[in-house]
């Protein structure tokens, strides 16, 4: 019987890898083998053209100008989700709402891990995921614009993988949450979090639908979106600009791929 639940839980079992450190090699390693390859596209394209006469100082001038914008152009060159990711947030932040709403998101720090948070009031009140803070009584929080606090985790729900914590501050930037969000198939979202070792990314995405986890009892919703360590605990926002969830973890799913997770809000209204 143990045998048999361990099995259905590989089946769909939460990548754990969202909850890990993420190493700042493995992202350069990536970038630099994909310049490389960029760079030798365009040396065998070169070398296949007709060879002419060229003046040295064009020559010159053209190397200087690839070196100053050889990393500039890297988007263009290839596709990486590292780099995706990253020209969307560039995007979406030209939105004065999603730069307001960035004030509001926190880096939710402990020894051994880093996370996403959100303040849901100006009193200091921020929420995160449990999984992000466990162990801990005490967490650092920073906010954008406002700096750091030391935050107190004051309620904590493992069976929802929801935390609030408190930081004794007045007046500070933060979100509003919906009532009763639907969480309808293909409906947009935004979502703004730390990945990787990125902070105040914002993203965006679509609902795909409910799922329910083996060792869950309630069900939580899944997104097609670019869900990466760091977002646990990134608010999840409709098109009104409210918070509908909260991001915990990514999935595996046999038919629709590797989708985000994140909790409706309305557990947290109900804790």
């Amino acid at each position: 019987m143990d045998r048999d639940r361990e099995e259905q839980e590989k089946a769909d079992i939460i990548d754990e890898d969202l909850y890990e450190e993420f190493d700042d090699e493995e992202l350069y390693e990536l970038v630099e083998e994909e310049r490389r390859k960029a760079l030798e596209r365009t040396k065998v394209k070169v070398d296949d053209k007709p060879k002419r006469p060229f003046p040295k100082w064009v020559f010159w001038v053209i190397a200087l100008a690839l070196a100053f914008n050889v990393f500039a152009l890297i988007p263009q060159t290839f596709s990486i989700p590292a780099i995706d990711f990253l020209i969307t947030s560039a995007k979406l932040s030209n939105d004065e709402d999603i730069r307001n709403f960035k004030q509001a998101v926190v880096v939710v720090e402990t020894e051994d891990s880093k996370g996403t948070g959100f303040a849901i009031n100006q009193e200091g009140t921020v929420l995160t995921n449990h999984h992000v803070v466990e162990g801990d009584d005490h967490v650092t929080v920073a906010f954008p614009d406002d700096g750091l606090f030391e935050a107190e985790v004051v309620e904590t729900d493992p069976a929802i993988d929801l935390a609030v914590l408190k930081v004794e501050a007045e007046d500070l930037p933060s979100l509003k949450l919906a009532d009763t969000p639907i969480f309808k198939e293909d409906a947009p979202i935004t979502f703004i979090g730390n990945p990787l070792r990125f902070n105040g990314i914002a993203n965006q995405g679509s609902i795909v639908g409910h799922t329910r986890l083996s060792d869950w009892e309630r069900e939580v919703v899944m997104i097609k979106a670019p869900v990466y360590r760091g977002n646990s605990g990134s608010p999840v926002f409709n098109e009104e600009g409210e918070v509908m969830g909260v991001i915990f973890a990514t999935l595996d799913h046999e038919t629709e791929g590797k989708v985000g997770l994140f909790i409706p809000i309305t557990y947290y209204h109900e804790m």
